[in-house]
């Protein structure tokens, strides 16, 4: 006897919320389910962490809906949802945050996470992210590590080049462990509506 589609649609809305807070098994008896708890595992094990932010592509939100820009990104010019994902430095992950908008900021959404509180009074963790987070590293004493800044916008003398280039890939190829955590989920893009997407991504992750 087939299945009713409401029956299914009611099941998937139970299993949703549990799969979301399920958190992310690190090893056999140690279970990741919150922001804090990863800050304090990678102190206590002496870890690197790296951060960067992800989005999901999701259905364009009916004409007319309230806020319905808050969802095109402005970085890729599509609908979508973004999370703050958080991996160690091989890019095992150890964190997805509930989705936002994908118009709030990669240092917005870090900032509504508490992820300077924990990192300013927590355990000495150091953390890779890119560019889209920028002052992170003063507002945590050195612990978010971001790429160099460019401080010769024009004509920048040969030697100050040359040693930009270099840190700036030696920082990038650190972190792009992330970009592999990342790509190893299963979803880049979910045909929901923009409201369902926001619970769900998580899940998915």
């Amino acid at each position: 006897m087939p299945t009713d589609r409401s029956t299914i649609t009611r099941a998937i809305g139970e299993v949703r919320p549990l799969l979301a807070i399920r958190g992310c098994t690190v090893a056999p008896d140690i279970r990741l389910r919150t922001l804090a708890e990863v800050v304090d595992h990678l102190g206590a094990s002496g870890q690197t962490g790296i951060t960067d932010g992800t989005e999901v592509r999701v259905r364009r939100p009916a004409a007319g809906r309230r806020h319905r820009d808050k969802f095109i990104s402005g970085k890729n010019k599509q609908n979508a949802v973004k999370s703050m994902v958080v991996t160690d430095a091989i890019g095992r992950l150890l964190f997805c945050s509930p989705a936002e908008p994908a118009s709030c900021a990669d240092i917005t959404h870090a900032r509504k996470l508490g992820l300077v509180k924990l990192l300013a009074d927590g355990p000495a963790v150091e953390i890779l992210a890119d560019a889209g987070y920028p002052g992170l590293g003063a507002q945590t004493g050195g612990r978010v590590v971001t790429p160099p800044h460019r401080k010769f916008k024009k004509n920048p003398p040969q030697w100050y080049e040359e040693m930009y280039e270099r840190q700036r890939k030696a920082h990038s190829s650190r972190r792009i462990r992330v970009e592999h955590g990342i790509g190893h989920q299963p979803s880049t893009r979910y045909r929901q509506p923009c409201t369902r997407s926001l619970g769900a991504v998580r899940a998915i992750m």
